[in-house]
């Protein structure tokens, strides 16, 4: 190979590094530098409605992936979630939004989420959709849930990630807690987004 061809070649290669090293930076500008979680969903709250991400702007707003029919993580982290709200003052549950929303939309129903959400506060929205409304939602907050099977006549139980989410009033992803977290801690996160 000649000269003038090595010396080509070397500036094809390093003008396309440099290429994607810019694409690189768009990338990462783009999403933040992290990882994509949340974006679009359509689901049906506990009293019927047809409802989309965008109905929940304007608030910071606490989501968390259950199930009704969970004996104990699953309360839990809704009664945490609610503590922690209720720390931010009186009202502040109205300027909050706290979501459920179901992996198990085979049982939980708008009527069935209706009755449950009730047990932990005036304005948590119980969400319920198809299983592939669900899957769409779950898969945007990268949300693990599967069907397990009861064993000796049991019913089932769904096996499923325990993570709830803040985002802020425009939606966008800022810090997930675990059902293991203080509700002091969740108060503090919440509050600078009010």
């Amino acid at each position: 190979m000649s000269r003038n061809a090595k010396l080509a070649l070397a500036a094809w290669i390093v003008l396309l590094i440099g290429f994607a090293g810019w694409i690189g930076v768009q990338f990462s500008q783009d999403s933040g530098g992290g990882p994509t979680i949340g974006g679009p969903f359509t689901l049906t709250d506990h009293n019927g409605k047809r409802v989309t991400e965008a109905d929940f702007k304007g608030k910071p707003t606490l989501i968390y992936f259950g199930f009704t029919y969970c004996p104990d993580v699953c309360p839990t982290s809704l009664l945490l979630m609610q503590t922690a709200v209720e720390q931010l003052g009186k009202d502040a549950d109205k300027n909050v939004n706290m979501l459920l929303i179901t992996v198990d939309p085979e049982r939980d129903t708008p009527a069935v989420l209706k009755d449950y959400v009730g047990n932990f506060g005036p304005t948590i929205v119980g969400l319920t959709g198809s299983p592939d409304d669900i899957a769409a939602a779950a898969k945007a907050f990268r949300v693990y849930y599967r069907k397990v099977e009861g064993k000796d006549g049991a019913p089932y139980l769904m096996d499923h990630s325990s993570i709830f989410y803040l985002l802020d009033k425009r939606g966008r992803f800022v810090k997930h807690f675990t059902h293991q977290s203080r509700a002091e801690d969740i108060a503090a996160a919440i509050k600078p987004l009010m």
